[in-house]
């Protein structure tokens, strides 16, 4: 009897395991891993570990266990930032986890589970923290933000509406290589702040201790998502159920708490949520 329980037991438990596996697409159940283009230049969700080289951040970590939590292995695939949405359209990679913010006009191309937001911080050197006091004090100055993500936009239209609208002077927006440039040229004084995802922050100043200071709040907020191709339902929403099942169990809470990223978290995961 005891044995038969036992039998019982075991069996209960391998087919709750495979529950989740089983609303999987075949070709990726049958491959047993998903593969995820990623881009790891974007602390602290994703970046390489100086000492160790290998990747690690926010976005890993949880990728990482939403597999587990399907039954898979993740498999990590490097690209560039602009080859990311034609991979994924074109199936090349299953999904895009790399701290891609979700757009209206990328939802053409893929669909996202959003799972943080970011919002759209400027920033100065500490050295210059007085100075620009509040984000209108940016006025007739220089702004970088990366060419390659909406930041730039951000900037002009903050300066539209609180700096044009107000007769003074444009903010002149620099577009960059990328957030890491932005943050090279403020350093030279090249230009006189910077703007980034806000739940960047914190890492890049424990990194560079007295280097950086906020000025203002954010200015727009956007959601973060795993973005999925548009003919991939079934994957879409087996990642979303693991998502939040993580979210239920605590992973979520204590991934988000170990990189600094509390203020970026979301209180449910959804789909298609960005503006």
């Amino acid at each position: 009897m005891f044995r038969t329980l036992l039998l019982a037991s075991a069996l209960l438990a391998t087919a709750v395991c495979a529950a989740p596996a089983a609303e999987l697409p075949p070709a990726i159940a049958q491959r047993g891993t998903i593969v995820a283009a990623i881009v790891p230049n974007y602390p602290p969700l994703d970046l390489r570990d100086p000492a160790s080289g290998q990747l690690t951040g926010f976005d890993v970590e949880l990728g990482n266990a939403i597999a587990a939590k399907l039954g898979l292995k993740m498999q990590w695939q490097e690209t560039s930032f602009e080859q990311m949405l034609a991979a994924v359209k074109t199936g090349r990679v299953d999904i895009i986890l790399s701290g891609m913010s979700d757009l209206k006009s990328r939802e053409d191309t893929a669909d996202f589970v959003d799972y943080l937001q970011s919002g759209s911080q400027m920033f100065t050197q500490a050295s210059r923290a007085k100075e620009f006091a509040t984000a209108e004090a940016l006025c007739g100055k220089s702004v970088g933000a990366s060419r390659r993500t909406a930041l730039v936009n951000d900037v002009k239209a903050f300066s539209d509406k609180n700096c044009v609208a107000a007769g003074k002077p444009a903010i002149t927006v620099v577009g960059t290589e990328g957030s890491a440039d932005a943050r090279t040229q403020l350093r030279q004084g090249r230009i006189d702040a910077a703007m980034q995802g806000g739940e960047t922050l914190p890492y890049i100043m424990k990194q560079e201790p007295n280097t950086y200071a906020p000025v203002g709040e954010p200015v727009r907020f956007t959601q973060m998502g795993i973005a999925v191709g548009k003919d991939n339902a079934k994957l879409r929403d087996a990642i979303a159920s693991a998502a939040r099942g993580l979210m239920a169990d605590g992973t979520y809470a204590r991934l988000a708490k170990k990189w600094d990223l509390e203020p970026s978290m979301v209180k449910e995961i959804s789909i298609n949520a960005g503006d």
